[in-house]
């Protein structure tokens, strides 16, 4: 079977870029023709591992040395031309998408020109942007799914209607927690919904000990991490835990800010900030708890990787996710989105009983076997396989 994931940009650290190829792989070691797509470049090589057999094609090439930029009349045309179209907005593309800054008009026709170009075989698509314009211009010939890996309700208004104008063409609309479902089956009736959680990299791995006086936290350093709530929060615990230190890895557009904060509460020696890292699990095996101080979530991977190495978990019972993964004070402790109060009074319960940690983490390290690769990817392997063999008389979808 031919499988085409279509990311923004493949080469990024993101959650998402992470779980595509780890689907990818899966898919590829059992046998299937599976290509990714980046419609952005803008490193020489992808930050999570991909199998050396699956090829990416790059759309866009961000970099400052590439072809388009050197040669003789017909290369400077072309340069030319695409600095004047990447100055304009995209023309398809809502505003409120929350990628919509990495989109311009030559990135929105580039997408489009290989999108129509594609037939036969699979092709996913794997955020609004990108599934607007996929529902729009493929050809009928392809069978088509859209992932989302965030929830509905946080999506803006003039993306919700995009959503609703579009959707509706593709063969499969997955989504990764059950409220999701329900939220785009009322969005969409008639629609085919599924829900398929990303899968982990692996549950088998390194369990923490308990004894550490470390709490861990990841992600990109933006609004929707809510780094700027777990830092005044774990600013409460350290008078009654001086002990104890809080781990952020991630990087992005929000760590001088971040930094600022830490400094301004004079937390320099119990908060670090430590960056993109490779060895993630290695550092998660060194915690005792994960804290989860998001505003929203699709669902948060990073947590159930955690929770892979037993670790327990203090989030904000923000939409989505984490409800669905925690059950409050059995894998770990939910409190009121936040609300920074007590997601310091539930980071200070776990830092005072590591027999309570190693209860709730052993909970944690079993819900976690529900996200094995071997337990997600088959899922989409029956998915793929009867999109492609329809019931005789199935109507086919709407085209533009």
């Amino acid at each position: 079977m031919k499988i085409r994931y279509l990311l923004l940009h493949a080469y990024g650290t993101g959650g998402t870029t992470r779980t595509v190829f780890n689907q990818a792989n899966s898919l590829r070691a059992a046998g299937h023709d599976v290509q990714v797509v980046s419609v952005l470049r803008g490193r020489d090589e992808p930050r999570f591992f991909l199998d050396p057999r699956i090829p990416i094609t790059v759309l866009v090439d961000e970099r400052d040395d590439t072809p388009s930029t050197r040669g003789g009349p017909v290369a400077r045309y072309q340069a030319g031309r695409r600095a004047t179209l990447t100055s304009r907005p995209p023309q398809h593309i809502p505003p409120g998408e929350f990628g919509t800054q990495y989109f311009n008009e030559y990135v929105e026709r580039s997408l489009i020109r290989y999108v129509r170009r594609l037939r036969h075989g699979v092709l996913v698509s794997t955020r609004p942007a990108l599934n607007i314009l996929t529902a729009q211009y493929a050809p009928s010939d392809l069978t088509l799914v859209a992932q989302e890996h965030m929830n509905l309700s946080v999506h803006k208004r003039d993306v919700r209607a995009a959503i609703a104008r579009t959707y509706a063409r593709f063969d499969a609309i997955a989504v990764l927690t059950e409220t999701d479902r329900e939220a785009y089956e009322r969005m969409l009736p008639g629609a085919r919904i599924v829900r398929i959680p990303n899968a982990v990299h692996a549950v088998r791995q390194q369990h923490t000990t308990y004894a550490s006086h470390i709490a861990v936290a990841a992600g990109r350093l933006f609004w929707q991490k809510g780094f700027d709530l777990l830092i005044p929060a774990f600013k409460q615990v350290v008078a009654d835990y001086p002990d104890w230190q809080l781990r952020i890895f991630g990087s992005g557009e929000r760590r001088d800010e971040l930094r600022a904060l830490i400094d301004a509460h004079h937390l320099y020696n119990h908060i670090l900030l430590m960056g993109h890292t490779t060895r993630l699990d290695e550092e998660l095996a060194k915690a005792s708890f994960y804290v989860l101080s998001s505003r929203f979530e699709g669902l948060p991977m990073v947590m159930i990787e955690a929770m892979t190495h037993g670790l327990p978990v203090v989030s904000f019972d923000c939409p989505t996710g984490p409800a669905e993964v925690i059950t409050h004070g059995k894998e770990g402790l939910l409190v009121p989105p936040e609300d920074v109060d007590a997601l310091a009074e539930a980071m200070r319960e776990l830092m005072a009983d590591e027999g309570l940690r190693a209860d709730m983490g052993a909970s944690a390290l079993l819900a976690s076997h529900s996200y094995a690769p071997e337990v997600v990817h088959p899922q989409w392997e029956q998915l793929f396989e009867e999109l492609q063999t329809p019931w005789p008389g199935a109507p086919r979808r709407a085209r533009v």
